[in-house]
């Protein structure tokens, strides 16, 4: 496989309002490299998804420093998507409830997923692989 640019990197205060921010850089960055648009409405539903979970579930209320970092980059014809927190890790959580379609959902939108333990075991990222041009979208989590 062959690495291709452009590239996005972003780290940002796990905030409500920084979803939109990584909404929007990813939707430019699919934009830049041609993809069609039901497929570009795909990253960009799966993303919003994956960074909200890191939002809502990802830290304590009391964190002061939480971050939600966004790495894409595009492999042939392939974006790879990376959602990552320093929070609490993967685990059964109390107190922000939901309704749990987040995952499955973002299961059903991408090529690939895998959910795993960040680096060094600290917090959780959410690895996805997108079809340039939508194929294949019969991941498992």
């Amino acid at each position: 496989m062959s690495v291709d640019a452009p590239q996005l990197h972003l780290q940002l205060p796990a905030a409500p309002e920084n979803v939109v921010v990584a909404r929007q850089a990813i939707t430019g960055l699919c934009e830049g490299l041609g993809f069609p648009s039901r497929s570009t409405d795909d990253v960009r539903l799966a993303v919003t998804e994956a960074c909200t979970n890191v939002v809502v579930h990802a830290y304590a209320p009391e964190t002061v420093a939480a971050q939600l970092e966004v790495e894409a980059v595009a492999v042939d014809q392939d974006l790879l998507v990376t959602v990552r927190d320093q929070g609490r890790g993967m685990g059964v959580f109390t107190g922000a409830a939901g309704l749990g379609l987040g995952l499955p959902l973002i299961a059903a939108l991408t090529r690939g997923v895998e959910m795993r333990a960040g680096p060094g075991g600290l917090g959780t990222e959410i690895a996805m692989t997108f079809a340039k041009d939508g194929s294949d979208q019969d991941a498992h989590v």
